[in-house]
């Protein structure tokens, strides 16, 4: 055996070959915690039987992230990147390896999933800064929109392949599969980061500041570049109508009449087709002429046509007809604006400003899990159930469990749309075309 290449192979890389390990890598750990969720939810919805339980589950792990998220931030500006990633694995492993223990033990239940979403979501808080800062750091600059694309693509592929592999390995081989299937993604994925990738340090920031002056600066930054700040807030308006629709979701397709979990998973499934197909496109795309009306235009459309066709929709191809066309052009549209947001943004001030966007951005997703769960159960559920036979509404929209939740996309669509078209007109976002 030549060990002098082995020791060669598992030399340390930087740049884009260390990119693409990163990625790989962290796309398979991904994987394995995208069927352990995707089992829980099921699990705790077979448990309650009710939206506002599983989208609780959502709630508890954005919540903490938007609460302490500027000052993470300024934290993994300071900290080694590598570093700041093993531990946060590390510690989701961790309360991965507690769902399992308490699962063994037949004692798992709905709250102990909402404190330990709780504290992932809290390490997410300083693992997604430093990640992006590690990609800003990995990839050049004129390889944005490939990586962009690239990530685009490996999200697509979780998508589709959670519900297939969760379901089958619910099927054969039960919860404890799953969570050994994820367990072993994270070994993968910290091996890889200890041993394969190398992480350029960041350049230097200054003197040091205190951690809530740094925390700060994200959000002074975005006061002085108000495009920044007001794409960030369109996103976040997209955030709150799009976190109500993921609520809403599986209370639809698990109850209706022709849905359950094989629906559950093919839409998904579907959904995850398009974004890769989305993913590729983009990769291969140069660089539009105007990012900020991809943006606005891709979102127009998906916020559109998704809605409409899950509220009126009744069998399950429209179903997944609703998931292609909305998802499709999604990855066009993050592609792009990460572009646009790295290219802008200083480097040296890229943690806390992706923190504090990250803040502001995200911080509508607990509240629109939350509302979500609200309107299905208390509002348009009960509406429907109360509806005469043979009303306008039940005519629309059904007269089974599920119905309301249909009608609450209806409702999404329009906002979407109103929402689009208002930040569309914002001249703040189309200057930053201007100032690149």
């Amino acid at each position: 055996m030549n060990h002098s290449k082995t020791i060669r192979a598992l030399k340390p890389r930087s740049g884009f070959p260390a990119f693409v390990i990163l990625w790989a890598t962290q796309a398979l750990s991904t994987l394995g915690s995208s069927m352990t969720g995707f089992a829980l939810v099921i699990w705790s919805y077979r448990q309650q039987g009710s939206a506002l339980t599983t989208a609780l589950l959502s709630v508890c792990t954005y919540a903490p992230y938007v609460l302490i998220g500027f000052f993470a931030g300024a934290l993994s500006d300071r900290w080694d990147k590598c570093r700041t990633l093993l531990v946060c694995d590390t510690l989701a492993a961790l309360s991965t390896l507690s769902v399992f223990v308490l699962y063994r033990a037949g004692s798992l239940a709905v709250w102990h999933l909402y404190v330990l979403n709780a504290a992932n979501g809290f390490m997410n808080a300083f693992q997604q800064p430093a990640g992006d800062v590690a990609v800003s750091l990995l990839a050049p600059r004129e390889q944005y929109q490939r990586v962009g694309g690239m990530q685009s693509f490996s999200n697509s592929l979780v998508t589709i392949l959670t519900p297939i592999f969760a379901s089958a390995v619910l099927a054969f081989g039960g919860m404890e599969t799953i969570i050994i299937l994820d367990l072993s993604s994270f070994c993968v994925a910290f091996l890889a980061l200890v041993l394969l990738i190398r992480i350029p340090a960041a350049p230097p920031a200054g003197a040091p500041k205190s951690v809530l002056r740094e925390g700060l600066e994200g959000l002074i930054y975005l006061r002085r570049h108000r495009g920044v700040l007001d794409l960030i807030l369109f996103l976040a308006a997209i955030n709150l109508t799009a976190s109500v629709f993921n609520a809403a979701l599986p209370a639809m397709l698990l109850s209706r009449k022709g849905g359950g979990e094989m629906a559950l998973g093919l839409v998904n499934t579907c959904t995850g087709l398009a974004t890769v197909a989305g993913s590729v496109a983009v990769s291969l795309m140069p660089p539009p002429k105007s990012r900020v009306r991809v943006i606005c235009n891709t979102l127009l459309f998906s916020m559109g046509i998704e809605n409409i066709l899950l509220a009126f929709g009744r069998e399950l191809w429209i179903w997944c007809l609703a998931g292609v066309l909305g998802w499709l052009l999604i990855p066009v549209m993050n592609a792009n604006m990460n572009a646009l947001l790295r290219s802008y943004i200083p480097l040296d001030l890229q943690g806390r400003v992706f923190a504090a966007r990250n803040t502001l951005q995200f911080f509508t997703i607990p509240l629109g899990y939350l509302l979500g769960g609200i309107l299905v159960d208390r509002v348009f559920e009960p509406l429907l159930a109360a509806q005469t036979p043979g009303s306008v509404l039940q005519l629309l929209f059904g007269d089974s469990k599920g119905s309301g939740a249909a009608m609450l996309f209806a409702v999404l669509a329009v906002t979407g749309e109103l929402t689009c078209l208002i930040f569309r007109r914002d001249r703040h976002i189309w200057a930053l075309e201007k100032s690149k």
